[in-house]
């Protein structure tokens, strides 16, 4: 079965991504009350991704929408693939899934840390996807403010 994927798809699972690391945080942030406004912070840092994708997917032009990139060797569509065969970040998964209300703090960090990785391996493959014209660039700053969520989840966990 082969998958096609525009770049309005793209974004559209990009959102997903926010949108879901935004409700992790925040389920989170009920379960660690002294956490609290650290997670919702985080939270909130997840939505403004969430903005971006979804300011970049409205500039998208109609053909944006309905054809897919030059990708002689099919790279492009293999790493969607993965995408959608759930290989690289499950963007279907709920954080009510995740977390059950058991997990200590570090439980948790460790979780964001996971989820903070897949984010950054799914933006890094969209970089090859996105013209210079449609924003390739903010991909470049959501990446760098995703690594930077890694390096302050560990600070955490160090502490």
């Amino acid at each position: 079965m082969a998958f096609i994927f525009n770049a309005d798809e793209v974004f559209e699972m990009a959102e997903q991504i926010e949108r879901n690391g935004a409700a992790f945080y925040r389920l989170a942030a009920k379960q660690f009350p002294a956490q609290q406004r650290l997670l919702t912070i985080i939270a909130e840092q997840e939505d403004g991704h969430c903005a971006t994708f979804s300011a970049l997917r409205r500039q998208l032009a109609s053909k944006d929408k309905e054809a897919t990139t030059y990708d002689p060797g099919q790279e492009a569509e293999a790493y969607l693939r993965a995408m959608a065969d759930r290989r690289v970040v499950d963007v279907q998964r709920r954080p009510k899934d995740i977390l059950k209300g058991a997990e200590s703090f570090a439980d948790i960090l460790g979780i964001a840390v996971g989820m903070e990785k897949d984010s950054i391996v799914f933006y890094v493959g969209m970089q090859d996807m996105v013209p210079p014209a449609l924003g390739r660039d903010k991909l470049d700053l959501i990446i760098k403010e995703e690594k930077k969520h890694i390096v302050f989840l560990n600070q955490l966990f160090d502490e």
